[in-house]
């Protein structure tokens, strides 16, 4: 039972121009709620990731896996109703109306969609392509199949697919040989790798955007869920380009990076409310600030780390 809901319940005996107020408070809330225990996001983006190769893929694509990373990053970290109903109205404001995220056909489920999706990313053969999204989308499709098995229709598979392979060969080098992470089943070590390799991007891209950081969260992060679902062996099909990407951010800025702002310190992070209600109705970029936050939390979970996860939340604000 949700303690929240309760107190306003409580509260609707307090007069009529109260109790009316209350409960039109309390039927939004409600519909926010539904909105998360139905998976409504995750069937969205679903939908969005499916026709993202139709429209912009990686634009499209980042707006996709967004939606499914914010509803695991609300019902995993137990956001309160404040912070997931503004969560929820950002993409109502946004991409649900849209035409990326209409409905497709209803269909019968396709027996081996999370198969394909798996080998059409191990079809990538440790190439890095565009910063790992063929393996983050990859993941999102996967796990948001799981969750919503009926949603895995044929129109939604091929789309998924296409979209994975769409991805384009980026900065792939030859990996360090000093690059080695630990197996991405042994979910804590792996994670105390990528939130530290975090670290160190944030530190030397200080001036430039955080983009590397943040992305080394959410492609490292892709991996360990992957292997902690059971698909070790798409996982570490990836550790080949992992390590290129690794490989990548040790190097630091290069000459022609374009300069970026740094965000502004700030006490405020995505577990609170105050965070999402300051944003502005139209500031979600192409997701990023949902996707950054929900690898990160999760990978601090994984890590159980308290010293590197305090080091860290001391300069999280240049990520969010």
């Amino acid at each position: 039972m949700n303690p929240s809901l309760d107190r306003r319940r409580f509260a609707m005996g307090s007069g009529a121009l109260i109790s009316g107020w209350l409960l039109a408070g309390d039927r939004q809330s409600n519909a926010e709620e539904r909105s998360l225990t139905e998976k409504r996001l995750v069937r969205l983006g679903l939908n969005a990731l499916a026709r993202a190769p139709e429209m912009n893929y990686f634009a499209d694509g980042h707006r996709g896996a967004s939606m499914i990373s914010a509803h695991l990053m609300c019902v995993d970290n137990g956001f309160d109703d404040v912070a997931a109903g503004r969560i929820v109205q950002l993409f109502d404001l946004n991409w649900a109306p849209s035409k990326l995220c209409e409905p497709f056909p209803e269909q019968d489920p396709v027996p081996d969609a999370v198969e394909q999706v798996g080998k059409a990313l191990a079809e990538g053969g440790g190439v890095l392509r565009e910063v790992g999204h063929d393996a983050i989308f990859a993941m999102h499709a996967i796990k948001a199949f799981r969750m919503l098995p009926e949603t895995a229709t044929p129109e939604r598979v091929a789309g998924i697919c296409n979209l994975i392979k769409a991805f384009k060969p980026w900065r792939d080098i030859q990996p360090d040989d000093a690059v080695d992470p630990p197996p991405f089943d042994d979910s804590q070590a792996a994670s105390r790798f990528i939130l530290q390799e975090a670290s160190d991007a944030i530190d030397r891209f200080v001036g430039y955007g955080q983009g590397f950081a943040g992305h080394m969260l959410t492609f490292g992060q892709s991996l360990v869920e992957l292997a902690a679902m059971g698909d070790v062996e798409w996982a570490e099909s990836c550790r080949t380009a992992f390590r290129k990407y690794v490989t990548v951010t040790r190097l630091g800025p290069q000459p022609g990076d374009r300069k970026i702002k740094d965000h502004p310190l700030s006490p405020l992070r995505p577990r609170d409310a105050e965070y999402w209600q300051k944003r502005g109705d139209k500031t979600l970029g192409i997701g990023h600030v949902f996707k950054y936050p929900y690898g990160y939390y999760d990978l601090l979970a994984r890590a159980n780390d308290p010293e590197l996860a305090s080091r860290l939340d001391a300069k999280a604000y240049h990520l969010f």
